[in-house]
């Protein structure tokens, strides 16, 4: 029994013991006037379905809260820094939160950043706003070029790459949920298609890894007839192929024994309990050409819904000459993911996260440049993905070239992550990064995904409501020229002036 199961056994035990012993020593009803509140406020906790602190671990989970009430007048004495030393930006976090419990989200005096301080990022606006009336757009993209017969109606903003098996059934549940609630997308990591990904209808992007966990025979190679059965239902929307990811770039995903059940491994179709180390590299293709060749694959065993790839750029040949074949060859991807050096995971080496992988913004960059070059950026959507929060970041990231964005972090504490850093633990307390049943009660679904579908809509709006504010009708209007980035306390360059076109 986890924490919460052993305070209702021993609420029920010391009611009891309380009963009994001012039966016997009267005197004691001032000890149970004390104590019997508390233990009513435990069970309070533990069956309310809103807070899953409070759900997996009832009274105490609510000195998590008390804590947040001081947070204000505290955290000038208590400044969170991240690995390097810096301070971290609580802005974002908080934002979420706010949104994601449809609160108001705005913030007495003023902005929380040094405006002053080399790094800070802003965008400019027009004395001439429009109203959202004014603007001629839906903030959604159809993603799909000469060889797709199934185009997708994406969202901007979707749920990036997550696993079922990192992350819980609940978590994915409750994800999938509010996709289908905000008519947006769920990718759902190279874990494989789980029936927690279809349960509830939401749209999906099946995510192929190195693993091909999904669409592998018992041996662990790609097998057409078992990636045909999943790529045929109807929740499917995208077919994306991961040949790298940002936060570990070159190395194959991690599943620890502890977190591989029963379950997952049917999903995978691999040995429970076993830890999951999938391979770094491809075994379907070696080359640029046998890449275009398995999409085109793909696609036609999708009977032509859109397929893509996602990779963190690395080596800039490499990716160069995958536009040269697809140039010779005629096959293109239907869209590209980019996914930055600075994504993050709760399986990957220090030296993964920290030192390998170009980060978002340049390799967005890049990659954009490189398709221009070839007249492939008008066939191709291109999908950025790292760190996502705000509907700023959504335009600054398509002024650089991005036609929608992915966002997995936000989603996760959309959903009640509280960043506990426990997700290779399977301890997390708030069951959104774990296996463990009882744990992962602590998530309740309906609620959960309400707070998902909150946070896309109201972000949603927000980069609206900013491409109003600049005057812009459509993001096909956002130049790079519009951003600005303060390079020392007295100099400040724009985004074209940083990140001019190769």
């Amino acid at each position: 029994m986890r924490y919460r199961e052993w305070f209702l056994v021993f609420s029920i035990l010391l009611i009891l013991f309380l009963g009994l012993g001012v039966y016997f020593l009267p005197n004691l009803i001032w000890l149970s006037i004390l104590i019997i509140p508390l233990i009513l406020l435990g069970v309070l906790d533990f069956f309310q379905k809103k807070h899953s602190i409070r759900r997996n671990f009832p009274l105490i989970g609510r000195l998590r809260y008390l804590f947040e009430d001081f947070r204000p007048e505290m955290q000038q004495y208590f400044v969170e820094t991240d690995t390097e030393g810096r301070p971290i930006n609580r802005l974002e976090r908080s934002v979420i939160y706010q949104r994601a419990k449809d609160t108001t989200d705005t913030t007495p005096f003023g902005t929380k950043l040094d405006v002053y301080q080399e790094g800070y990022e802003w965008m400019s606006h027009s004395i001439y706003a429009l109203n959202k009336k004014d603007l001629n757009f839906e903030p959604r993209v159809l993603v799909g070029g000469k060889d797709c017969k199934q185009p997708y109606s994406a969202s901007i903003l979707n749920i990036s790459a997550m696993s079922f098996g990192s992350l819980s059934q609940n978590a994915v549940l409750a994800m999938n949920k509010g996709a289908k609630l905000g008519n947006f997308a769920q990718n759902t990591g190279e874990g494989g298609l789980s029936p927690y990904h279809l349960e509830n209808g939401g749209d999906i992007i099946w995510q192929i890894g190195t693993g091909y966990f999904g669409a592998r025979d018992l041996d662990g190679n790609f097998s057409p007839d078992i990636f045909r059965q999943n790529a045929l239902k109807s929740s499917v929307k995208m077919i994306e192929l991961k040949i790298s990811q940002g936060a570990k770039p070159g190395h194959g995903g991690i599943l620890p024994a502890k977190k591989n059940t029963p379950e997952i491994a049917k999903i995978r179709n691999i040995k429970p309990y076993e830890d999951v180390l999938s391979p770094p590299a491809h075994s379907a293709f070696h080359s640029a050409k046998g890449l275009l060749e398995f999409i085109q694959t793909l696609r036609e065993h999708a009977d032509g819904k859109p397929v893509g790839f996602k990779l963190c750029i690395g080596n800039k040949n490499e990716f160069e000459e995958i536009c040269q074949e697809m140039v010779s060859t005629n096959i293109k991807p239907d869209f590209i993911t980019i996914d930055g050096g600075e994504g993050g995971t709760g399986a990957a080496p220090l030296e993964f996260s920290n030192y390998v992988g170009m980060p978002l913004i340049e390799g967005l960059r890049f990659a954009v440049s490189c398709l221009e070059k070839y007249n492939l950026k008008n066939d191709i959507k291109i999908i950025a993905s790292g760190k996502v929060f705000t509907g700023f970041q959504i335009a600054k990231l398509m002024a650089m070239g991005a036609d929608m964005c992915n966002s997995a972090r936000a989603m996760m504490v959309a959903v009640g992550c509280i960043q506990a850093l426990e997700c290779n633990t399977n301890t997390c307390p708030t069951g959104v990064a774990t296996q463990n049943p009882s744990l992962m009660a602590g998530l309740n679904v309906e609620d959960k995904s309400v707070r998902v579908y909150n946070f896309h809509k109201k972000t949603v709006d927000a980069f609206v409501e900013i491409l109003g504010a600049a005057g812009i009708k459509s993001p096909n209007e956002l130049r790079k020229s519009q951003f600005y980035r303060r390079i020392s306390p007295t100099e400040v360059k724009t985004f074209e002036e940083l990140y001019p076109s190769i």
